[in-house]
């Protein structure tokens, strides 16, 4: 084996270590602390809206930043859409991939929906680089929409 091959399982070996460590940390029930001042919200959704079937809806954030699942720096998070939530799930696990919990790790602000007709609910959470919800937890209020085919698209989309 020569000296590149090593450095490359080293460095795979570290990385796989880290990972493991924050899911294990997730798992664990570690919560990562919020900023007292964090908000998170929709910045073209409000409680009532009727849209369209296929929208864009987009996530807004103060008080914290941006990062993607993974990467555990201070202050940061990542966005999950909360969609039709009949309740909460353990806050203290990592939020599981679903129908309801759609994550967006990459560190992404929108997302492109399409939902069937009729009466939605929908809420922001954001969660850490574990998928773990900040302590105390960051969230918009849930807001329910009415997805009709007779809609024109939100403003902002």
């Amino acid at each position: 084996m020569n000296l590149k091959s090593m450095w490359l399982i080293a460095l795979l070996t570290a990385g796989l270590a880290l990972l493991l460590d924050a899911q294990a940390e997730g798992a664990a029930g570690g919560r990562t602390p919020s900023a007292p001042s964090a908000v998170v919200d929709f910045a073209n959704l409000a409680d009532g809206d009727v849209v369209p079937p296929d929208f864009t809806v987009r996530f807004t954030i103060s008080g914290m930043g941006i990062a993607p699942a993974g990467t555990a720096i201070e202050n940061t998070g990542h966005f999950h859409l909360l969609i039709d939530l009949p309740e909460l799930p353990d806050l203290d696990q990592p939020l599981p991939a679903n129908e309801h919990i759609r994550h967006y790790g990459k560190g992404e602000t929108l997302a492109e929906l399409d939902l069937a007709e009729g009466k939605h609910t929908l809420q922001l959470l954001l969660a850490d680089h574990a998928h773990v919800a900040h302590d105390p937890p960051v969230m918009s209020k849930v807001i329910t929409i009415t997805v009709s085919s007779a809609a024109a698209l939100p403003a902002d989309s």
